[in-house]
């Protein structure tokens, strides 16, 4: 499935977080990877979707996705949070913290609703 698909199919139901790099290997996608490992909890709670992007293992079409509807360079490592609405809520060329992510989501009128409703 595209990437866009994906995006579109998880509108409305789970926020998106885009992990992207070159490779794998890239020390800023290895440790985006060990910090949100240890936050399962805190993200399934938040209904993330972690998505994980190696641009050597992309299409060309969504390759063009990510540059034109994302904003995301193919070549560096980025983090993008998409909320449940599809847009895009916080983009990053660093790992994020797991504790400012939560931050972000946590003050979007959609999460305080659910957290009332919880």
């Amino acid at each position: 499935m595209s990437l866009e698909q994906t995006l579109r199919d998880s509108r409305w139901k789970k926020r998106v977080l885009l992990v992207a790099a070159p490779t794998a290997e890239q020390a800023d996608f290895k440790s985006q990877k060990a910090l949100l490992a240890a936050n399962k909890a805190e993200l399934a709670e938040r209904d993330f979707l972690l998505m994980e992007v190696l641009y050597d293992q992309l299409s060309a079409a969504d390759k063009e996705f990510l540059l034109k509807k994302i904003g995301v360079q193919p070549s560096q490592f980025a983090a993008v949070l998409i909320g449940k609405d599809g847009g895009v809520k916080q983009k990053s060329r660093r790992p994020i913290a797991p504790a400012d992510l939560f931050g972000t989501v946590d003050k979007m009128p959609m999460r305080q609703q659910e957290m009332r409703r919880k």
